[in-house]
């Protein structure tokens, strides 16, 4: 029996799983969670607030219902671009027709902002896959930025 194809940043994932391939390898979410983490440098509220002012883009990823729920109808922070996760990669990815005008190419500095944090650093980490490689996420997501006293609106 052969032993199941395991990726190393040596050796990832083949194109083409082979056919001696026993079983996929199966993650927890946690573990998803902390391989993303691990290639990003997370940033506190209010250091993401200083790269924003000096020209970063801050993404609120969190869709309606959830911006709705935490008193945010359009836009949780002044400024910030709301893409839902659903359509992100499109939104950012300069080589996409469906791209936005911010994404002008791979050195584009994007902060994504979810609500506690942990979607925010799965979407950073598909944005760095695309080859945004500046893309990372805000710590404690939108619940940390206002707690911290940072701008926020109320629609």
């Amino acid at each position: 029996m052969t032993t199941p194809v395991r990726p190393t940043p040596e050796h990832p994932w083949p194109e083409h799983p082979s056919p001696e391939r026993a079983a996929p390898v199966r993650r927890t979410i946690d573990d998803v969670l902390a391989r993303a983490r691990a290639r990003l440098t997370r940033l506190s509220p209010e250091q993401a607030y200083d790269r924003v002012r000096s020209g970063a883009v801050l993404v609120d990823i969190r869709p309606s219902e959830q911006r709705a729920r935490e008193g945010q109808v359009e836009g949780a922070v002044p400024g910030a671009l709301v893409v839902e996760r659903n359509v992100l990669e499109w939104r950012f990815d300069p080589a996409s027709d469906a791209r936005l005008p911010q994404a002008t190419g791979y050195d584009v500095e994007v902060l994504v902002l979810c609500s506690e944090g942990y979607t925010s650093s799965l979407a950073a980490a598909a944005l760095q896959d695309l080859g945004l490689h500046l893309a990372t996420d805000v710590e404690g997501g939108f619940v940390a930025w206002a707690a911290a006293g940072l701008p926020t609106r109320s629609d």
